[in-house]
């Protein structure tokens, strides 16, 4: 029998992936949980092992393509059941059909389509409203046809988080977007196809390219890093620098950002830097100024707690964190990827530079996985490994801080009353000011650069 591989829902929220490459091809007859595909998320490169043994009939996407969650892969004619399994019957096998297996680590799939009822409550006034207002956008009696039951019609249009702040970037009233989800949900494809639409009518802006006009753009426009005999290089924007682009923009456009500077003398952060290499006791851990700030910053953190936490919009709610989760900027030929240590405040000096190391060669080996890229409550990038002084860093979204640590550089400083040449650092500290006032933000990095100019005991604390 033939049988559909669905992309299964990958966790972290994520609702499509990009098909990096195919391991398999039409024709290969593959094994139970053999990798079949490479495919890239907001957040990893995920392999996919197969939920059948059988044979491949049909790859139902491209190399660059970019798949929904629940829309189709690859078709198998299928060899076998799954062992251990019980006897197919022709109702059981059509059931296998029509809901995708659970991989292991993977979300389940629904088994119904059918949308969920919602209980109405009455207001004081009498009338009915949806019951559940933490998940569903209000949607006016209009956006309904008079036709329906009251009870659907007070009922709000059912999508993602992601998909809402999609929709209030772009101007859209989900109420009026036509859903395509399982069970009524609106996804991100149903929102920008209702912008494309409503651009395209709108007399002020030039009309949008049609999501198959754009395909057939990119499918005669030149390969990626070849000319176009016009003097230009176009690059696709996909991948990591797609979501990365996505990830900025929302961050810049939601969170008030502000960004404080200053320039601490860390000759004995140095210093100590130098003797713990020195230590034969810890040889093995690579500890160096991004270490130390790391852990500086955990230190930090414990009792700046408003810098550890979380604007939730939608809850109404400053939520602050009692563990940091340090996410490390790192710069791979993928594009920019943010691992996070989870517990790194619970961790030492030497075991906090041991997981940044581990982290940061995954991310640039392409092996980071979606749980070492998300959970991040806090961020450290160093672009004084570039030689660069000090920048505006932006905060990653759901994230309320991110320190940026500039070139460590040699110069005349004041010390002990006289100016002598000492090892000195530019901190920047960007913030979301609706959770943190300026004084907090302020006092926050005084005590990161107080710690970075007499590290002493406090370094090697957990």
């Amino acid at each position: 029998m033939i049988a559909e591989f669905r992309l299964p829902d990958l966790g972290e929220g994520l609702t499509e992936a990009e098909v990096v490459q195919w391991l398999v091809a039409e024709g290969d007859t593959v094994t139970l949980n053999q990798p079949i595909a490479e495919v890239e998320t907001a957040k990893a490169v995920v392999e996919l092992p197969s939920p059948y043994a059988g044979t491949v009939t049909a790859l139902r996407a491209e190399a660059g393509d970019t798949v929904a969650v629940g829309d189709a892969l690859l078709a198998f004619e299928v060899a076998a059941a799954p062992e251990g399994a019980a006897p197919r019957t022709t109702a059981t096998a059509a059931a296998a059909e029509a809901v995708p297996p659970t991989l292991v680590g993977y979300g389940a799939a629904p088994r119904s389509t059918e949308r969920p009822r919602r209980r109405s409550r009455q207001r004081a006034s009498g009338e009915a409203v949806a019951a559940d207002t933490a998940v569903l956008e209000a949607a006016p009696h209009d956006a309904l046809p008079a036709d329906q039951p009251a009870d659907a019609r007070h009922e709000r249009p059912r999508s993602t988080p992601p998909v809402r702040k999609l929709a209030k970037e772009l101007g859209v009233d989900l109420a009026l977007v036509e859903a395509s989800g399982v069970a009524g949900v609106i996804t991100r494809a149903d929102v920008e196809a209702f912008a494309e639409r409503s651009a395209a009518l709108s007399p002020a802006g030039a009309p949008a390219l049609a999501r198959a006009d754009r395909r057939d753009v990119e499918a005669v426009g030149p390969a990626m890093g070849e000319t176009d005999g016009t003097g230009e290089t176009r690059v696709p924007i996909r991948g990591v620098r797609k979501r990365t682009a996505e990830a900025m923009v929302r961050s810049a456009f939601t969170a008030p950002h502000v960004t404080v500077f200053l320039t601490v003398d860390v000759t004995e952060t140095m210093r100590l830097i130098a003797a713990l290499r020195d230590d034969p006791a810890l040889g093995g851990h690579r500890i160096g100024v991004l270490a130390v700030a790391a852990k500086a910053v955990c230190l930090a953190l414990g009792r700046h707690r408003e810098l550890n936490a979380h604007w939730d919009d939608e809850a109404g709610e400053i939520v602050q964190y009692d563990r940091v989760g340090l996410g490390i900027a790192a710069a791979t030929p993928r594009g920019l990827l943010v691992p996070v240590v989870h517990g790194a405040d619970a961790l030492a000096l030497d075991e906090l530079a041991d997981a940044i190391g581990a982290l940061a060669e995954a991310a640039r080996a392409g092996r980071a996985t979606p749980a070492q890229l998300g959970g991040g409550t806090f961020s450290l990038t160093n672009f004084g490994v570039f030689g660069v002084d000090a920048g505006t860093p932006i905060l990653n979204p759901g994230e309320t801080g991110i320190l940026g640590l500039g070139a460590v550089r040699r110069q005349p400083w004041e010390h002990e009353g006289a100016v002598a040449l000492r090892d000195v650092m530019t901190l920047s500290l960007s913030f979301d000011h609706r959770v943190v006032d300026g004084e907090q933000g302020s006092r926050f990095l005084t005590e990161v650069a107080g710690i970075l100019r007499e590290p002493g005991r406090a370094m090697l604390l957990r």
